[in-house]
């Protein structure tokens, strides 16, 4: 497969992943599908990072739109325009690991609910994961569902921002073949 092809799908690869990185941030910011939360201030710390907004969503999306320019015939798909793409392909790895913490975070940490009467994350620091006990989800009681509800979307965070880690490295290295080879081109040869 030709270097600048392979930009092509990599780009068109990331366009989704970032779009859905976006969509899972914003949709973590109003627990139990209510603004009310939002405008009181009753969201988890790592939502407040927009590690799928900032990091997996604008951070991959500006490289996977220049990644997927590189990759069109007469357009950038020369030596220059695969080292750049190198640099870009090396912002997407920032973003999707910043998205990965964060989410990993967000997971690791658990939401933040109401316990009783009292705000707070009920599953930071304690020795056993909430993860494993869904007795321990009860604590919540206020969202409603906020447990399955950060569990579901930092997991789609988690995995969206596997893949672009994956596809931002593949296309540093399809960069650097591409600089240091040339990207081949369709060219008719007369015999």
């Amino acid at each position: 497969m030709c270097t600048g092809k392979c930009s092509r799908c990599i780009g068109v690869t990331l366009y989704p992943l970032a779009v859905i990185s976006i969509i899972c941030n914003i949709i973590l910011f109003f627990p139990g599908w209510e603004t009310s939360y939002a405008k009181d201030g009753y969201i988890t710390e790592e939502v407040k990072y927009m590690g799928g907004l900032v990091g997996g969503g604008l951070m991959v999306l500006v490289p996977a739109l220049y990644i997927h320019v590189t990759g069109q015939q007469g357009c950038c798909a020369n030596r220059c325009g695969m080292f750049l793409s190198i640099a870009f392909a090396a912002v997407g790895v920032a973003g999707a690991l910043y998205s990965f913490i964060v989410a990993m975070l967000g997971l690791i940490n658990g939401p933040y609910c109401r316990v009783l009467l009292l705000w707070m994350t009920p599953f930071k620091d304690r020795e056993d994961s909430y993860l494993n006990n869904r007795d321990l989800w009860g604590l919540c009681t206020a969202p409603k569902n906020v447990v399955e509800f950060n569990i579901g979307l930092f997991a789609i965070l988690l995995v969206t921002s596997s893949l672009q880690l994956v596809l931002c490295c593949t296309q540093m290295i399809n960069g650097l073949f591409g600089c240091l080879c040339g990207t081949c081109t369709n060219k008719e040869q007369v015999i």
